[in-house]
């Protein structure tokens, strides 16, 4: 699926949202994605992935690791259009790390992925979790690139489509955004007003 087609997917599912929001990072933006109007629908999934899929079918890919919450739904499907196992990094007292007996074995290969791709913390913490046993990460792949500044994962970046979301830390925002109110994502299905 091309790029534009899936912009055009992503608007007419409502996963672009517009207002004033605090993303998880804690910087202010005023577009959102709400990544699960396209992750409810199983058929965009696995058309999205496909292109993660293809682009990686080549490089014997071991394990798809991806971190809660969309990044399991994403390395499920990858994994399962590549005929690999998933892993998934989740959180216990306050830690990333694998739960669930879940087994990483050192010196395999791993693709790591997520939805939606700001600030890379996500990204990087489960990186860490998954280098931490030794895995060799082969590559990175987000369904949407929204970030604003190069991050180096020390391994390559793809990406199913890259979107220009600019975002602000709370103490520097444009006056206009300060005058609109602000949503945490999560916390309402609808923001009004936009």
């Amino acid at each position: 699926m091309a790029s534009p087609n899936l912009l055009d997917l992503l608007e007419s599912s409502g996963a672009i949202l517009r207002g004033h929001f605090v993303l998880t990072s804690g910087r202010h933006s005023d577009v959102y994605f709400e990544k699960f109007r396209v992750l409810e629908q199983p058929a965009v999934v696995s058309a999205l992935v496909e292109k993660i899929a293809e682009e990686f079918r080549s490089q014997d890919i071991d394990f798809v690791v991806g971190p809660t919450t969309g990044g399991i739904i994403l390395a499920f499907e990858v994994a399962r259009q590549l005929g690999c196992q998933a892993r998934y990094v989740e959180t216990e007292n306050g830690e990333k790390c694998f739960r669930r007996n879940a087994v990483l074995p050192a010196g395999c290969r791993v693709l790591v992925v997520d939805d939606v791709l700001t600030t890379g913390r996500s990204v990087f913490e489960t990186l860490g979790v998954v280098r931490g046993k030794g895995a060799d990460v082969v590559g990175v792949a987000v369904l949407i690139d929204r970030s604003s500044v190069g991050l180096n994962f020390d391994a390559p970046l793809f990406s199913s489509v890259k979107v220009e979301g600019e975002t602000w830390p709370a103490d520097e925002l444009p006056e206009w955004l300060a005058k609109i109110p602000v949503v945490k994502p999560g916390t309402r299905a609808t923001v009004s007003g936009s």
